[in-house]
């Protein structure tokens, strides 16, 4: 205002031609700048919380929240930005028209566009410091471990057979932080697959040998050598020969089962517990050979079970705020994303130079990994835990065989295989993650071709087949998805509908409210009428209008698919009617015209693919700050007609990848 009254006085005081520039130079500031200023200052309890009040908290309260969404308890701007996914969702469903229902008085535009404007800018100002997000100290997952071991030792551990089974966390997946407790029980079967990996490896003397490439005895020459030596290395001079032998072999396996180099008391916990087996009274007497060997074993089943190796610790600095990881963190976040393992020698050698943290370095190594077997790991891992379809392969089918007989064991293997196969092309063939949806080939073998009715499959092994006709391309034709979305003895539009929304839109309903019923199952009902007038009998309840209205016509488009995933007519002795309306008014008829629709949903899909996606790599569910970096990602798939390369490359690059947020409070004493 100071500086707008001297502008004013000066203008008053000239004289020549720029006056009238002054004057107007005095009005721009005095009027427009406040203006300007009130309407970038966006506050919530003024600006926005009145139009919730006045719109939308009469049905969305504490007493009766409807579809369980309660926006009442937002008073205060803070608590909104704490909870910004939420009202991301919030201002999803606003910005669609969605909210308000039809039958509810529609916003005027002027109400509308400050409701989007303010809600908008107080979340993205709320983004503007990145913040990687907290990411918990991360145990292995069952298949990180089986390959870890496979990749150090190159043993094959069943770790899903052996150990007691994870849950998923947050994000869906068995790789997420908060999801992966350790047990009584779990500590104790890691100490017996311990015993049991270091004796198999022993008993196969060309993979001991392999990691021990030398006969060791004690002969006087090496003693001579070793004193000779030790005028010229002081620290040879540290250990005797056996105990000099050893650590050059335990120490390059325990950095790479640690992930990173060994400090020197790590160095000198394995020399102590080697010293102490090779010299222990029971074994003095024996050769030195086997002394040496059972001293070795012993120091690896150490490792094994340390928390250095079942743990990816990242070590924090004393400082509060966000750091970018070393780069030996940097190669164990990689490497556990792409291999489910830890980084191999070259990603090593890159962390020891200190080269990752050149991102131009990290996405060459990336691709390098995508191109690698090993990714093949990647695609069973994320795709068999995105689609939900684990259960396919638990010793008690998922379906009934008495009334679907033929939904053995092996068809469910292939099932399994169709889905891993299909994904990893995918992945590293067709290179366009929207084949997911949709697409005019097949991974089949002989088994699963005669399952599915389609001729011209000779070999058990697993092919690329071109379909006649799209029925069965993509994730939604797959027999793993549809067998895993039914129920044993029935089809389940609604658990299909669901899954479609959620697994391929990224739209989660909320929960069905506790006082209604479940669908009859009477068996002369369902053959009378079949499941759509049933479903349409249960629809017409208010309390279950909303969300059926969207998940059961999805569903309902696959009802030519079986529980077990076969093409059939009818349902009972009512012939199968798979044409269903979107919540958006699309008109549709079977499962072909259904995924024609899906495939313009590319938004919803890139960005379900990047909240997926990120989630599977960082470990964690997602947070509202990952909002910048869920946007750059399902920006890149749209700009790259869903390649999954730079999409990935971009992953790996981002803030919420690379960095970490530290909390530490020094504590006083």
């Amino acid at each position: 205002m100071i500086f707008c009254l001297l502008i004013f006085t000066l203008a008053v005081l000239q004289k020549n031609t720029l006056r009238p520039y002054i004057l107007g130079l005095f009005f721009f500031l005095n009027f427009m700048l406040p203006a300007w200023s009130v309407g970038d200052s966006i506050r919530y309890e003024i600006d926005v919380r009145p139009l919730l009040v006045k719109k939308c908290i009469s049905c969305h309260n504490t007493n009766s929240p409807k579809a369980g969404v309660n926006i009442d308890n937002y008073k205060e701007q803070d608590r909104v930005i704490k909870d910004g996914a939420f009202w991301l969702k919030v201002l999803d469903q606003i910005k669609s028209r969605h909210m308000p229902p039809k039958s509810e008085p529609t916003l005027s535009e002027s109400d509308y566009d400050q409701l989007v404007t303010g809600i908008d800018r107080i979340l993205q100002t709320s983004l503007k410091n990145k913040t990687p997000g907290h990411i918990v100290i991360r145990r292995l997952s069952h298949p990180e471990y089986q390959y870890t071991i496979k990749d150090l030792f190159d043993i094959d551990f069943e770790a899903k057979k052996y150990f007691p089974s994870d849950g998923a966390g947050g994000g869906g997946f068995d790789n997420q932080g908060r999801a992966l407790f350790f047990t009584p029980l779990k500590f104790e079967r890691y100490y017996d697959a311990a015993d049991l990996i270091v004796e198999k490896l022993r008993q196969d003397s060309i993979k001991w040998a392999s990691l021990v490439p030398f006969r060791y005895k004690e002969t006087r020459w090496k003693y001579i050598v070793h004193w000779f030596k030790s005028f010229f290395n002081a620290e040879d001079s540290r250990y005797d020969l056996a105990e000099q032998s050893a650590m050059e072999v335990l120490i390059p396996i325990a950095t790479k089962a640690y992930r990173r180099f060994l400090k020197d008391e790590e160095k000198t916990k394995l020399l102590t517990l080697f010293q102490t087996v090779y010299s222990q009274k029971d074994t003095f007497n024996l050769k030195p050979q086997y002394r040496f060997d059972e001293g070795i074993a012993q120091c690896l089943k150490a490792i094994l079970v340390s928390p250095n190796f079942l743990y990816k610790v990242e070590e924090e600095p004393e400082k509060e705020g966000s750091y970018a990881i070393n780069d030996f963190e940097l190669a164990t976040r990689l490497s556990a994303f792409l291999w489910s393992s830890m980084p191999d020698q070259e990603l090593f050698d890159l962390a020891y130079q200190g080269k990752l943290q050149d991102t131009a370095i990290l996405a060459a190594q990336a691709r390098r990994m995508l191109r690698d077997p090993k990714a093949k790991r990647f695609a069973e891992n994320f795709a068999v835990q995105w689609l939900g379809i684990g259960k396919l392969l638990e010793k008690e089918p998922i379906v009934d065989t008495d009334k679907f007989p033929g939904f053995e064991i092996n068809i469910r293997q292939s099932l399994y295989q169709e889905t891993v196969e299909y994904f990893y092309f995918v992945l590293t063939g067709s290179k366009n993650l929207l084949d997911l949806i949709n697409s005019d080939y097949a991974f089949l073998n002989k088994d699963l071709a005669t399952y599915y009715g389609i001729d011209g499959v000779d070999h058990q092994d697993f092919q690329k087949v071109t379909l006649k006709d799209q029925t069965r391309g993509g994730v939604l034709g797959m027999g793993s998805v549809l067998a895993t979305t039914s129920f044993p003895m029935r089809t389940s539009p609604v658990n299909r509908g669901k899954w479609v929304m959620e697994q391929i839109l990224g739209i989660s309903p909320p929960p069905p409210p506790a006082v209604v019923a479940e669908l009859t199952e009477d068996k002369a009902t369902h053959d009378a009428l079949g499941l759509r007038k049933i479903l349409e009998a249960h629809r017409a309840k208010p309390e279950c209008r909303s969300c059926h209205e969207k998940m059961d016509p999805l569903g309902l488009g696959l009802e030519n698919f079986d529980p077990t995933g076969r093409w059939r007519d009818s349902y009972g002795k009512v012939a199968i009617d798979p044409s269903g309306i979107t919540a958006d008014g699309q008109k549709f008829k079977g499962p072909v015209e259904l995924k024609v629709i899906l495939m313009e949903e590319k938004t919803k899909f890139a960005r379900n693919m990047a909240t997926k996606m990120l989630s599977y790599a960082l470990g964690r569910s997602m947070l509202f700050t990952d909002e910048p970096a869920l946007v750059i990602l399902e920006n890149t798939l749209l700009a790259n007609n869903f390649d999954p390369e730079p999409f990935i490359l971009e992953l790996v690059k981002s803030y919420p990848f690379t960095m970490k947020l530290n909390d530490f409070e020094k504590k006083s004493i």
